[in-house]
């Protein structure tokens, strides 16, 4: 079956896939369109799994909030390059994960990775070998987290950083208004500028309280102006020392970083908002992504990789 530049075209424009490559897919197929599009899905496959041993660690962090199902996701999909970030095709499919993820809830990764994608009849791995082969990267669903409930997100640095937080509020119609949206949007900032490692005192695990007292009692023994200092004196300052840390360390303790329109902690600035709202609001957990973290990342500079496309 003969075929013409114009079927060249339209395969390109239906696959993502480049030109030569269509070419030679319709050459294979006899010009058949179905069986190009299906030969070039099993060269995904083979693309995806060759590629699968290159480094990724860029990519994006995406929260995604779908207030219909009252559910939230963060969710990170790794590439070899953050150009691929800027692509319009990735962030679609990024979007298209964090979709799925609300409609499927999975129960990790591997469960996701066999779902449905959003939309389609295709499996998560099917489109994103699609995706790999489109595009020319090693690709790979990293992680995610769900949240229940009244959520707000912020994302930062173009998805270097996301986060999700999660809120009680007594009278969820006030959710939907204006000033609940920018103190949520304001909290979640706080989340990614002061990365706090819990939410408040009560969350912070036994083992965790009884390390800080241990340092703070070798601290205060090797102090020679504790020495002469009465145990009662001594055990208030080591009450103080340790609101120093969950001020540090605990959300809703931590000072409000935007001081410009609040002055005084966390839960201070969400009680501030509830009162003007005339309802009760309490954070209830959060999740903070970043990028790449705790993967290896790839040595290669810019230009050394400039040079390897020139010289194919």
């Amino acid at each position: 079956m003969a075929f013409t530049a114009q079927d060249v075209k339209a395969l390109r424009e239906k696959t993502g896939v480049g030109m030569m490559e269509c070419k030679k897919a319709l050459v294979e197929s006899d010009g058949d369109m179905d069986k190009a599009v299906d030969y070039l899905r099993e060269r995904g496959l083979a693309a995806a799994q060759k590629k699968a041993t290159r480094i990724a660690s860029e990519g994006v962090v995406l929260p995604y909030h779908d207030k219909a199902a009252n559910k939230g996701v963060v969710v990170e999909v790794n590439s070899e390059t953050d150009f691929v970030a800027k692509n319009e095709k990735f962030m679609d499919f990024v979007t298209g994960v964090a979709k799925t993820i609300i409609a499927e809830s999975p129960a990790d990764v591997e469960a996701l990775c066999t779902s449905k994608f959003n939309g389609t009849n295709r499996t998560v791995t099917e489109t994103l070998n699609d995706l790999i082969l489109s595009i020319g990267e090693n690709m790979k669903i990293r992680r995610f987290e769900l949240m229940d409930g009244v959520v707000s997100t912020y994302i930062h640095g173009g998805g270097a950083v996301g986060v999700m937080v999660g809120f009680d509020v007594d009278d969820e119609a006030k959710a939907q208004t204006a000033e609940f949206e920018e103190m949520g949007k304001n909290v979640a900032m706080q989340i990614a500028a002061m990365n706090p490692s819990y939410l408040d005192e009560a969350s912070v695990p036994a083992d965790v309280v009884d390390h800080e007292k241990e340092i703070l009692a070798v601290q205060m023994k090797e102090d020679p102006k504790m020495a002469s200092k009465p145990e009662a004196v001594l055990a208030k300052i080591a009450v103080g020392k340790m609101g120093k840390y969950y001020k540090e360390n605990c959300l809703v303790d931590q000072e409000f970083v935007r001081s410009d329109i609040f002055q005084g902690s966390v839960k201070g600035y969400i009680d501030s908002v509830a009162k003007q709202l005339g309802t009760q609001i309490k954070a209830n957990g959060f999740i903070r992504m970043m990028k790449g973290d705790g993967l290896e990342k790839r040595e290669e500079n810019f230009a050394e990789e400039i040079a390897k496309q020139i010289n194919g």
